[in-house]
Formats: C-alpha cells, structure tokens, sequence
C-alpha cells in the first residue's frame, strides 16, 4: 500500500486525545453546521461537560430526514471530559479544547481517514495501514503540529518528543489504535489547540482517554463497516445540555 502522510490531520489523539460551564455562541450561528452532502452523523452525547463516558449513536439521511441506525452503545471520552474543539460549528464561548488537557474536543468534527494495524480493514472510508515510523505530532511548536508523518519522510528529529506513535502495539504494547478513525479537529492545525483526536479501542468501560473517543472493537467494526466517505460522515459529540439547545438550530437528529 503507497504510504500516505496526511499534512492536514484536521485531526489529532490521546494526547489530544478548567471546569466548563454551559455556553452559548460568541458568533452568529447558522443553520449551515451539518452541510447538504453529509448523509450520516455520528452522534457523541455525555450527560455533562465534566462525564468520561458518553452514548454514540448512528444517523442516516433517509426520504429527506435522519433515521437512527439500531441503538446507541457506550464510548469513553477524555479523562476530564469536553471542551469546545475548532471544528465545522460556530466559535463558542466556553472553556476551549487545548493541547494536554485531556479533554475531547465538543462541536461538529469531519471524520478523515481509518487507520490501523492491519493491512486493511471492512470499511468505505479511506484506510492507512501504520507502521513504525507512523506518528501523530503532539508537540507543541513543531511545524508538524497535528498531523501524521512518516519518520523515514520527515526524520528523526522531527518526531521527538511526540508521544503519538500510531504502532501502540510496538511501542506501547497495547491495541488502542488497532482500528480507529481520524478526527479533523483543528484542520489549521493551531498550535497548542489539541492535536491528534481520534476515535479508537479503548481499554475499558470506565478507563477514559486523554482527548479521544473510545470504544469496544465490536462496536468499532459495526462502526467502520457503515461509514461511507461519500456520505460525507460527521461526528458531533456535545453535552446532553448543549445537543437540546443547538438541535433545531444545528438540525441535529432527535435520539431515540
């Protein structure tokens, strides 16, 4: 498979991947969040901004409205919960995703490429399958700041000091990025505003992540086997306080 470093994560991960208050918008909103070509949300709600853990549901645009696909099942979010991340949503006042806070990032996120151990995977998304010199740059001030390199590309130097291996299973001895799926937070890659979010296996129901969403690899391969990248999937991963306020403005789907 030809090695493909992505320059633009719009991503970021665990390290990535301040108590937050509800919050309301500091620009003018818009009915444009979800854009006309997507057909399929993905659904994160946690009962508040502080919650570990969440419920993740599937949305497909059907006869011109959104039918949930089967019931929801559980995801683990960032050990201190969500911030607001830089996404597809209007800016909003509140507590801001930041690199190394250990907060997913909350709001309207495109889903970017799979990756994983394997040589390849059952989904319609584009896939990476990572080696050893796969890394996510989490640190702050490098010029590669929240994107994927090939070390063997940008060198040795270039990936010190980022923690964001994406071959766990080498380096850190576990299968949390065995499957998984790139978040496009911070598509500008803002330094410091989080980086490599992604979603993948978690360790367990009540171990949380340092910024990412997390789940079983059942649910990942349901997961993964539906999305479809010509139906432009969305995550929206919100407080149940904040999903009520922005549903009709946002024209989110109603859960069942």
């Amino acid at each position: 498979m030809k090695k493909i470093i992505i320059a633009v994560l719009a991503t970021t991960a665990l390290s990535g991947c301040v108590n937050s208050t509800t919050s309301t918008t500091t620009t003018a909103e818009t009915t444009t969040v979800i854009p006309s070509q997507t057909q399929q949300l993905v659904v994160v709600v946690a009962d508040d901004w502080q919650a570990i853990g969440a419920q993740l549901y599937r949305f497909e645009w059907v006869a011109g409205q959104w039918q949930q696909q089967e019931q929801g099942h559980a995801v683990v979010l960032g050990r201190t919960g969500l911030a607001w991340g830089i996404g597809l949503h209007p800016t909003q006042a509140g507590v801001q995703k930041q690199e190394g806070d250990g907060k997913a990032p909350a709001g309207v996120f495109e889903l970017g490429s799979a990756f994983g151990y394997l040589d390849s995977l059952a989904t319609n998304m584009t896939y990476q399958g990572m080696t050893a010199d796969d890394y996510c740059i989490d640190v702050k001030g490098s010029p590669f700041y929240n994107q994927l390199v090939d070390k063997s590309v940008v060198g040795e130097a270039a990936v010190k000091g980022s923690s964001e291996w994406m071959r766990r299973d080498i380096y850190s001895q576990d299968n949390l990025y065995k499957k998984g799926l790139v978040v496009k937070h911070n598509s500008q890659n803002i330094d410091g505003a989080g980086s490599c979010i992604f979603m993948h296996l978690w360790r367990a129901e009540n171990k949380p992540t340092a910024g990412c969403t997390a789940m079983t690899e059942q649910n990942m391969d349901t997961l993964l086997a539906w999305l479809d990248e010509q139906k432009a999937p969305l995550l929206v991963s919100l407080p149940a306080s904040e999903y009520q306020q922005k549903q009709l403005l946002w024209k989110l789907p109603t859960i069942k």
